[in-house]
Order: structure tokens, then sequence, then C-alpha cells
């Protein structure tokens, strides 16, 4: 059986790993919440597992502890910063906060980061946006990761390159957080970890044949995009286009030598939009509303119902919240070390 924590115990016990390591308590709350939310939604490769890496990051200096982004333009409803390395659920969730702020005067605002640390899971940003009552645009690339073959291509171009979107919709929000590649980078580690094939052959080797052995990534191969061996063209496509958006408007990335040498440092793309801009609210909820229930009510190809995206993630939070968070076993695991150093106790499972 999966362990279960309380969410306030998780919160408390990784804020305090984040402040041993010598950040403040008020950008140590922020990143606990990111990476808490992201497991409330069952994104359990890019939440709390994420931890670990932020306190290396944070105690070898490779992320700055401290300071603001540098803004680099701003015209109101769009702006650009370059965060220069500081923690990313920290300076993106200072974007989205700014986002919000302006929405009510211009409608929609729209914003790019360059050099932010990794930001992990992009829908666990969205909650506090959709329940606002707006839609969110979010995606980020990676100049210095190459995981991602082209379509007909054995050699890495692309990250993974994730987007999320959400939007309100009545009782559950429609919403999604996918890459443009087949799976994740996170799940493919996993995998190795744990000593065993991906479900399918989601990977090209060195000599450019599929394969689903997941050390293959790490020996030259490469990862998917979306649409696989035969329709790969499209999430090549798709790649491109986000780069676009979160490097080229950004104006940073891989055309940037220096680029290379930033690890897993992300440019990001964030756009925020007021549906009261465009007209009444109540009528687009009615579209929304709508076209999920329409999805629901699909004939099922087994005895599953349809899945509409972001119910499951929905209806995931909710019951965590309520019943506690099921945290999947190597991240206490990965923590238990960082704990024992810093002095800071881990949270007891419910029973």
């Amino acid at each position: 059986m999966t362990p279960r924590y309380f969410a306030e115990d998780l919160r408390h016990f990784v804020a305090c790993l984040f402040e041993r390591v010598g950040l403040a308590r008020g950008r140590a709350e922020v990143m606990t919440e990111t990476f808490l939310q992201a497991d409330l939604l069952g994104f359990t490769t890019h939440g709390l597992h994420r931890v670990a890496h932020n306190l290396e990051w944070l105690e070898s200096g490779k992320m700055r502890r401290e300071g603001e982004a540098k803004i680099l333009s701003d015209r109101g409803n769009c702006f650009n910063w370059d965060a220069d390395f500081l923690p990313g659920p920290w300076v993106l969730t200072r974007a989205i906060h700014c986002a919000l702020q302006r929405l009510p005067e211009y409608g929609v605002v729209s914003a790019t980061i360059r050099r932010s640390h990794h930001i992990a899971c992009l829908a666990a940003y969205l909650p506090p946006v959709v329940e606002a009552g707006y839609v969110a645009i979010l995606t980020c690339s990676t100049p210095a990761e190459n995981t991602v073959a082209p379509q007909g291509g054995r050699d890495p171009l692309f990250s993974a390159n994730p987007l999320a979107f959400a939007a309100p919709a009545g009782d559950y929000p429609f919403l999604f957080d996918i890459s443009m590649s087949v799976t994740a980078g996170g799940h493919v580690k996993r995998a190795e970890r744990e000593g065993r094939e991906l479900p399918q052959r989601w990977l090209k080797d060195s000599a450019g044949q599929l394969s689903g052995d997941p050390a293959a990534l790490g020996h030259g191969g490469s990862i998917l995009p979306v649409g696989g061996a035969d329709h790969g063209y499209k999430g090549a496509a798709l790649s491109a286009m986000l780069e676009v958006l979160s490097m080229a408007l950004g104006g940073y990335g891989r055309g940037d030598v220096e680029a290379a040498a930033d690890g897993e440092a992300n440019s990001i793309f964030l756009q925020i939009i007021d549906p009261q801009a465009f007209g009444s609210p109540a009528d687009f909820l009615r579209q929304t509303i709508a076209l999920c229930s329409l999805w629901e009510n699909c004939r099922s190809d087994d005895t599953g119902p349809v899945r509409v995206p972001g119910r499951r993630a929905w209806e995931a939070r909710t019951r965590q919240l309520a019943q506690g968070v099921e945290l999947y076993p190597s991240i206490i695991e990965d923590l238990a070390p960082w704990a024992a150093r810093l002095q800071v106790p881990v949270p007891v499972a419910k029973a």
C-alpha cells in the first residue's frame, strides 16, 4: 500500500529542508507548495521527487538563493525577465502573480523568462489561476537539453518541452500537462532505477533502432516525439513551436553558445487570459462545461469512463487533501539522508 502523509506535515518538512540550506522562509514556502501541488494532482515524477535535486543545487550554489529577476522589457501586457538561475518555482510564481495583477487592465498578459532554474511540474502552478476564473497557457524548454529526436532522425535535438493548459469548466477545470515527447525523461529514469523495461518502445538507441530499454537514453539514444515512430513529425513541429515561444520570444536559447552550460535551467512562456475580456463569463463557462459533458458521455472502448483532461487530477487533489498525500515510495527514501544531515524530522505516514 502506498504510504499517505498529511499535506500540512509535508509542507512543514520540505520548507524546513529548504530553510536549512539557506533559502528564506517565504521562498521556501513557495517552492514547497509548488512541489506539493504536483503530487496532489498526480504528477509524481515532477513534484516532491524534485526536492532533493533542488536542495543539491541550492547547497552547491548552482541555484541562486537571493535577489530578484532582471527586467529585460516590460510593456504592461507583456514582459521578459532574466532569472539568472533563481529557484524556478519561486520566480515563476512571482511572474504569475505579476500577470494576475495586470489582468484586469489588459485582459491578456504574456511573459517570458530566461535562465530560470528548473520549474518542475507545469500543472502545479495553474490551480490558483483557474480557480480565479482565468485561462492559462504555460510552456518551457531547456536550452542545454537534447533528449528528443525529430521524426526520421536519430540525433536528439529538442528538450521534452512540456505544455500545460487550464480553463474553468464547472466541477473541475479542463487541465492538462503533457510533454512533446511520448514519455517524460523522469519516467525513463525511474524505470531505469527500478530495473524495468518501458511499457513500449518509446526510445531510439544510438543506432536509431526503437527500444524499450531505459538505459538507451543515457547511451546516445533519444526519446521519440509525440506521435511516435509513425507520426512523430507532429510532435517535432509542436516542439519547435514551443521553443519559439519560450526561447525565441525570450531572446535566449539554442542560438547562444553559453546556454549549453546552463544545465536544467528553463526558458519559459506564460500567458494568462481573462475570458471577460472577450465576452460574458457565463457564455464562456457554458461552452467549456458543454465540451467536458459531451466528452464524459462519449461511449467508452472498455468498462471505464472516457478520460477528460483535468477530471482525474482534480479529483486526486481533492481526495489527497482530505485523506492524505500518496507519495511515491522513493521520494521519502531520497529525502531521508537530507533530513538526517539537516536535522529535520521526517514526517510519519498516516496509519
